[in-house]
């Protein structure tokens, strides 16, 4: 049984910048059979009904229907072969994606755990893959924690199986940046991409690599203690 508690809804209804910058240094555990899975969250994206991006600027269906509850329902769709993972955040059809993470080991989510999550994930050619590429992805990281669409779409988080907690993780340093697989014309241009900076070699794509200039292509929020 975990023995930390899950962030309450009242952490996730709240805009939706303020949930996706707040998210980073965050765990995520997710239940299967006997073991605790769990990722820090190290890379997240906000999404509005009011911008072109967002899912929800298409129009209310019931498969998006997530997206337009109170904050801290779970919004899973299809995306690039596998399943993504978003919460609803204040303000219908408000969302944030949860983008990558780092695999995280502790008294709950055990390296028997991790060794669950490395099965769950192989590479393509079906090698296990690094630890630190195991949850590079919206994808990645849905397929190493085991969750599905048909499973948590529209639910709430449940302590007994899928929560989101704060073990007192420090993010000193976040990078913001513009979202990645936004079309052009639906508003790529905004900077809605938050990436713990400690972590930004793990992510998706590194904000940080070689060529990237700050203050054109990022910039750097420093946080407090």
């Amino acid at each position: 049984m975990p023995s930390h508690a899950p962030l309450p809804d009242s952490f996730f209804d709240r805009d939706a910048q303020l949930v996706a910058r707040e998210l980073l240094g965050k765990v995520i555990r997710h239940r299967q059979g006997d073991h605790w899975l769990a990722a820090r969250i190290i890379e997240t994206e906000a999404y509005y009904q009011a911008e072109k991006g967002s899912h929800s600027s298409l129009g209310y269906t019931e498969s998006r229907r997530a997206m337009f509850l109170d904050g801290g329902h779970i919004y899973m769709y299809y995306a690039r072969g596998g399943d993504s993972l978003n919460l609803s955040a204040h303000g219908p059809g408000n969302a944030v994606l949860i983008k990558s993470g780092f695999p995280w080991v502790d008294d709950i989510s055990d390296e028997n755990a991790l060794a669950r999550m490395t099965l769950n994930n192989p590479d393509a050619s079906g090698q296990p893959r690094p630890p630190e590429r195991l949850c590079a992805g919206q994808t990645l990281l849905c397929r190493a924690l085991g969750l599905k669409v048909p499973m948590w779409n529209a639910r709430r988080f449940d302590p007994q199986g899928l929560y989101v907690e704060h073990v007192g993780n420090q993010v000193p340093v976040v990078v913001q940046t513009t979202r990645l697989g936004i079309p052009l014309g639906r508003d790529e241009h905004l900077p809605y991409r938050f990436v713990d900076a400690q972590y930004a070699r793990f992510c998706t794509r590194n904000p940080l690599r070689r060529g990237q200039v700050e203050g054109r292509d990022y910039q750097l929020i420093t946080q407090g203690h």
